[in-house]
Order: C-alpha cells, then sequence, then structure tokens
C-alpha cells in the first residue's frame, strides 16, 4: 500500500511562483512513475508532468517553459516548481506515482489534489 502526501500550494498572486511537493510513502520496491495532474476550472484532469526514476521527463503544453518537475529519488519525492503564474494556472494539481509493491505488481496511485488560485 501506497501513500501520497502532497504539500504546497494556496493562493498566490500573478507573476508570482510556487513549489508543490508529493511524498510516497509506505511499504514498495520502488516507485517509478511520479508526476503531476492539473485540473482547471470546467476542465477535465490532464497530465501536466511527469518525471521517472531515470530522470526522463515529460511535459505537457500548459507546463512546458515555467514549470520544473524534479524529483528525490532516496526520499521517493517529487516537486513541482512554477514561476511566472498565470490566473489560468489556478486550478487543482494532483500527485500521481506508479508503485512497484512488495506483492510484485505494479500500482498507480494519486494524492488528494492540492488547490492553487493565481490573483490577477
Amino acid at each position: 500500500q501506497v501513500q501520497l502526501v502532497e504539500s504546497g500550494g494556496g493562493s498566490m498572486p500573478a507573476g508570482g511562483s510556487l513549489t508543490l511537493s508529493c511524498q510516497a510513502t509506505g511499504s514498495f520496491f520502488t516507485v517509478n512513475r511520479m508526476g503531476w495532474y492539473r485540473q482547471t476550472p470546467g476542465m477535465q484532469r490532464d497530465h501536466f508532468a511527469t518525471m521517472l526514476k531515470n530522470g526522463e521527463t515529460e511535459y505537457s503544453v500548459s507546463a512546458t517553459g515555467r514549470f520544473t518537475i524534479t524529483r528525490d529519488n532516496e526520499k521517493n519525492i517529487v516537486y513541482l516548481e512554477g514561476h511566472d503564474l498565470r490566473p489560468e494556472d489556478t486550478g487543482v494539481y494532483w500527485c500521481t506515482a506508479r508503485a512497484y509493491e512488495l506483492d510484485f505488481n505494479y500500482r498507480n496511485y494519486w494524492g488528494q489534489g492540492i488547490r492553487v488560485a493565481v490573483s490577477s
């Protein structure tokens, strides 16, 4: 079983920056893929940024340029840093992780979601 503990977010002005973090805890061999999805008002939840354990990254168009995903493999923490925030970055950011568990199965997990509000 894996738990994802998220932190960060809140309210911030346009042009500001944010750092979100998410730590995978529990019993597992490894966490390969960790990343973030984003749901903006009135829209569906979409992939935002992902980082594999080997360092490979994948960004959505919305994330490219102003957001950076990093991770601490030793602590199983993934970070999302954003700068030059815009009101359209307002939404809920969901952490996701794919873990290889002790029963030799891969499973996907979701965090509770972090609310981010960017005011103009």
